[in-house]
């Protein structure tokens, strides 16, 4: 009896070790920065079990072989649609570009397929009930096709209104797709909602289901964070605004109200998005759908495809991202753009955990004299976010970056603006999970009269905040520098 004991305790010693070991090579030869490799060493070394199952579950952005595959096929017929695009409507594309739109635009070219599109007519939206009121107008002429892409659908208040008007274009003959991210849309498909819509004719999908048999196969955690509708082909929104009620949207949780940017585009950059709308419900369900790549007022015949008014028209550059996308192209577009500002950077973001590289650029900005200001909340949604990046503002308030924190809600906004030149508006936090995980959508602008506009916004959100004094934040007390620093060794993880 001894000896079986012996022989179990030794066999689970050297599986547990021979686990560990396999595990640790594993990490090796995954390329990361060097404090993702020692936290997830840190974490492997410390945590007995724990730290391997955790990283089996979190420490690769792994789609599944069988996923990532296919995602590789069906960017091939992506690749067809934009070159389709490109080489039978040639006055799309703009001549004329910012001295610092340029380099970006032949970047993204270079490693996406397309570069920026011009002749976008844009309204920006910073209150979500005008948002919706101007949703509602567009679904109710909408005559072809609604397609949405969110990550949260929260039932209740002016969304109930919204599924209402999608039912009734449903009802007229209108497709109607919508693309729900599984985990963000928990609370909807455990409504009576998705039933009512589908026996309406509205097609749902899930997206990124998650399934126990697939647990240890594909990472969990990795997200459909888009949120884009497209209308008829021609029609486009996003921006960082879920599908949710402000006044409604978790208000248990006391931080206020979610504050959000969306913007409404008219113009040919719709049809790229179309493409990425395309890729995604392929992905999803196996079926191929067209982009309406034709069927919109700027693009029936070659000769008037860009409207005759050029008032208020914008270039706009689309950067998806995401696994089977090129990989860490909007990490690569934030540095290069970082690095060309001369004057003036205003960030706003929810959630502030720079990469090395990102957080050299803003230090290095701020040092050479670039005014840089960051805006956050006050207090977010995420006690890990809020704590870990806090280690990031003595640094940065070194190097002379303004960081302010928004005091009258949780603002949810994901902006830059460049020398009030350029501007970036989509979905992306300055975070890991963004940057390098999540399917995200991000618009670059070159336009000096709409990032006049965002900085006006901006400017107000910085009216509503409290500016960080540098030499107050360094006296805090000793045990919040020590609880920074330990969510810090979590930041790669976040």
């Amino acid at each position: 009896m001894l000896i079986i004991y012996n022989i179990f305790n030794y066999s689970v010693i050297c599986g547990y070790w021979g686990l560990t070991i396999l595990v640790t090579i594993r990490v090796l030869l995954k390329r990361r920065t060097v404090p993702s490799f020692m936290a997830w060493l840190l974490m492997i070394y410390t945590l007995p079990l724990i730290g391997i199952i955790t990283y089996l579950l979190f420490g690769e952005p792994n789609l599944g072989k069988k996923r990532l595959t296919k995602s590789k096929i069906v960017w091939s017929s992506s690749i067809f649609h934009i070159n389709k695009l490109k080489n039978y409507y040639k006055n799309i594309f703009p001549k004329q570009k910012s001295d610092i739109a340029s380099s970006v635009f032949t970047l993204c070219k270079h490693r996406q397929g397309i570069g920026a599109l011009q002749g976008n007519q844009i309204q920006l939206f910073n209150k979500i009930d005008d948002t919706l009121i101007s949703l509602i107008q567009d679904i109710e002429l909408a005559q072809h096709r609604i397609d949405m892409i969110f990550y949260i659908w929260e039932p209740g208040g002016l969304v109930d209104y919204i599924s209402k008007k999608l039912i009734i274009a449903a009802q007229r003959g209108v497709k109607c797709r919508l693309i729900l991210d599984s985990v963000g849309c928990i609370n909807f498909f455990n409504s009576s909602y998705p039933k009512i819509l589908q026996q309406a004719g509205i097609n749902i999908v899930k997206a990124l289901h998650i399934s126990l048999l697939h647990i240890f196969l594909r990472r969990m955690d990795l997200r459909q964070h888009r949120k884009m509708i497209l209308i008829d082909s021609h029609i486009a929104y996003t921006g960082s605004m879920n599908m949710v009620d402000p006044n409604l949207f978790k208000k248990h949780i006391g931080i206020g109200e979610w504050i959000d940017i969306m913007l409404r585009i008219d113009g040919p950059v719709t049809s790229a998005m179309g493409i990425i709308f395309a890729f995604d419900w392929e992905m999803e369900t196996g079926e191929h759908i067209m982009p309406l790549l034709l069927n919109t007022p700027y693009l029936t015949t070659k000769k008037n495809l860009i409207p005759k008014s050029t008032k208020n028209q914008h270039t706009i550059q689309i950067i998806p991202s995401g696994p089977g996308f090129p990989e860490g192209i909007i990490h690569q577009v934030l540095i290069t753009l970082l690095y060309k500002a001369q004057k003036q950077l205003i960030i706003t973001t929810p959630y502030l955990i720079p990469s090395d590289d990102l957080l050299y650029a803003l230090c290095s900005a701020a040092q050479r004299g670039v005014k840089v200001h960051i805006i956050i909340p006050q207090n977010n949604d995420s006690i890990l976010v809020n704590w870990a990046s806090r280690a990031f503002f003595s640094e940065l308030l070194d190097a002379g970056v303004f960081i302010h924190q928004f005091q009258t809600g949780l603002l949810h906004v994901k902006s830059i603006s460049i020398d009030q030149k350029i501007s970036l508006i989509g979905t992306v936090n300055l975070d890991i999970r963004s940057l390098w995980l999540n399917f995200e959508i991000t618009l670059l602008i070159d336009s000096k009269s709409f990032s006049n506009d965002l900085n006006k916004i901006q400017q107000d959100y910085i009216a509503h905040s409290k500016l960080i004094d540098p030499k107050v934040w360094a006296n805090r007390p000793y045990w919040k520098q020590i609880v920074e620093r330990l969510f810090y060794l979590l930041s790669p993880l976040l």
